[in-house]
């Protein structure tokens, strides 16, 4: 009898990123769509302001990006998340499942991955879904009249979730 795979004991969102297979990897995000939003930087405190204003590939009423697998053809500057590059993200919001893993903290409770059930992120009010428009579609206003606080922020309903008990397994 072999030896149980310890990495296959634990969770792959438990275990360290770099362990991380790239399927893994990509199967972390929750898809809440707050990182395709247009964000700002004060040049000289360096701090950021969430817009309302997504990305023109995002589907506003999913909150997933419309054409994920070829969307830096479209849109160039389309950031590809590595670990890497992670410490240089400080632009993702703070329910973000690669900063939150980052910086050592588990999975926020209403996580896809931790409920079994894609529309968690929308009942905690996390996911942009409904709540914002595109770009091209936007009226032509200064940037700063878009500018809102939520995206940059834990909602509260998503800290009223309990945390997850897993029972160990025999």
């Amino acid at each position: 009898m072999t030896e149980p795979d310890a990495r296959s004991a634990v969770p792959f969102w438990e275990r360290p990123l770099e362990t991380l297979t790239h399927a893994e990897w990509e199967a972390l995000c929750d898809g809440c769509g707050r990182c395709c939003l247009h964000k700002l930087e004060d040049e000289d405190s360096g701090e950021l302001a969430f817009t309302w204003l997504a990305c023109d590939l995002l589907d506003c009423e999913t909150g997933f990006c419309s054409d994920y697998a070829n969307r830096r053809d479209f849109v160039p500057d389309c950031i590809q998340l590595t670990r890497k590059d992670l410490p240089h993200y400080y632009w993702l919001p703070p329910t973000c499942a690669y900063r939150l893993r980052f910086e050592g903290h588990p999975l926020p409770t209403w996580h896809p991955l931790l409920t079994g059930d894609p529309e968690s992120v929308k009942r905690a009010r996390v996911s942009v879904a409904g709540r914002v428009i595109r770009e091209c579609e936007a009226p032509d206003l200064p940037l700063i009249d878009y500018v809102v606080d939520w995206p940059g922020e834990v909602p509260e309903s998503a800290r009223l979730w309990r945390p997850v008990v897993r029972l160990p397994q025999e």
